[in-house]
């Protein structure tokens, strides 16, 4: 089969990493990549967004299946494209898509179909931000409608804070029109885990369970990012949580949907905080979440390639992926300045070393080439991913190859993983 993946990022580079495994994949292709994916598959200087440009792509090679990585291309409407000219595409629809592209469609979802969630209300502006604000008390969340890159969620702890999140949204316009309108919510107490699993429209399978860290410091301090690392499994889960999920959240979102012809054919990702009164749901992303798509694919035993050609043409013909029993990890090296100015251009040094320390996979996510050189491109610029038999052993393997990488700007947390060993778990 011919291959097309779209996107840029570390996740791109582990699912072309995964597929490229398949014994069914004759030609792979990714669109725009990066120095680290250009490795594994050739690449088409395409953006991610230029959605007619990919379908003409994909045309012109009659490439077989497309996997869409980033959410942009998917509000943009890229499935829906692609399904015009009969390319078969694993992503979900436009309007699907607005379960991520609009947080105020997302909530007001779950009001409508009883999917357990934080309290809410829309603010239009300052004032109206503000007042909501008040009714919830502090530490309260105020998150971007529209997509913000992982970046639109601040969460003030006083009246202080408040102010500076309101001007960031209202008169920075840091945001832009992404910032119209605000969620303001209560803010949930618990842990945070992320559960995922892929759909043909009709059947969920699940993956394994993963856990994000999103904030840019140690100890959970600092802004919120796109992701600083992921383990998996989550290791915050109780016996018996996990059909909860499902029962309570996921099959009752795949329902919602199609009631409201919005059929979804794509990864569901959600975001979930584990209350004293149950899961509840932080957010829906409808694409596989950056890091833990590299932690998923370095413990996914199943072939990908046959699954999702299934979802995007058909029906499963499985009930379950297979993952391998030890545990992944993965740690984001990022540029000091991020999320907000990462520096750019600096050189990066001792990858090799890195890569050779055992069960370690490094993945590219804002790489470039200056002068034969790899450099920084952007924020979070390397994935090192580690597996091994217990959750403790594989992030010593990536802290361990994590310190072979360097370049002037470089940061990480030292904490990836360190609150659920305390807790007994391996």
């Amino acid at each position: 089969m011919k291959v097309l993946v779209i996107g840029s990022g570390g996740r791109e580079h582990a699912l072309c990493w995964k597929l490229r495994q398949s014994p069914l994949v004759e030609e792979l292709y990714c669109a725009p990549g990066n120095p680290g994916i250009a490795e594994i598959a050739d690449l088409a200087p395409i953006p991610a967004d230029e959605i007619y440009q990919l379908a003409d792509f994909a045309t012109d090679l009659k490439i077989d299946l497309t996997v869409v990585g980033p959410e942009l291309p998917l509000t943009l409407g890229i499935a829906d494209e692609f399904a015009s000219r009969g390319l078969a595409i694993f992503g979900p629809k436009q309007q699907a898509a607005e379960l991520e592209g609009s947080k105020v469609f997302a909530k007001e979802f779950m009001k409508r179909h009883g999917i357990p969630t934080a309290d809410f209300a829309i603010a239009h502006d300052a004032d109206d931000a503000r007042q909501q604000a008040a009714r919830f008390g502090f530490p309260v969340v105020l998150k971007a409608d529209g997509l913000a890159a992982g970046k639109g969620v601040l969460i003030p702890k006083d009246q202080q804070e408040l102010e500076q999140a309101v001007a960031t949204f209202f008169d920075d316009r840091r945001f832009g029109g992404a910032g119209n309108r605000v969620v303001v919510e209560q803010c949930l107490e618990g842990e945070e885990v992320s559960f995922t699993c892929l759909s043909d429209g009709q059947l969920p399978l699940p993956l394994a369970t993963a856990k994000d860290y999103k904030r840019l410091l140690d100890d959970d301090m600092g802004p919120n990012t796109g992701g600083m690392g992921s383990h998996s499994p989550a290791g915050v889960m109780a016996s018996g949580v996990g059909a909860k999920i499902l029962d309570d959240i996921v099959r009752p979102t795949l329902a919602g949907l199609d009631q409201e012809n919005r059929s979804f054919i794509g990864v569901l990702y959600v975001g979930l905080m584990l209350t004293d009164d149950g899961p509840k749901v932080l957010e829906y992303n409808v694409r596989l979440g950056d890091p833990e798509c590299q932690a998923l694919m370095l413990r996914l035993d199943t072939d990908l390639l046959p699954i999702l050609h299934q979802a995007a043409t058909g029906r499963f013909d499985t009930l379950r992926l297979k993952f391998r029993k030890e545990a992944s990890a993965l740690l984001v090296l990022a540029s000091q300045g991020y999320p907000e100015k990462p520096r750019r251009g600096e050189v990066i040094e001792g990858l090799d070393g890195a890569s050779a320390h055992e069960g370690v996979e490094i993945f590219h996510g804002s790489t470039a080439l200056k002068g034969g050189r790899l450099v920084a491109a952007g924020g979070r610029v390397l994935g090192v991913g580690a597996t091994g038999p217990s959750l403790r052993d594989a992030l010593l393997r990536a802290y361990g190859a994590a310190q072979e990488i360097s370049w002037p700007s470089k940061i990480m947390r030292h904490d990836i993983g360190r609150r659920v060993l305390l807790r007994g778990s391996s």
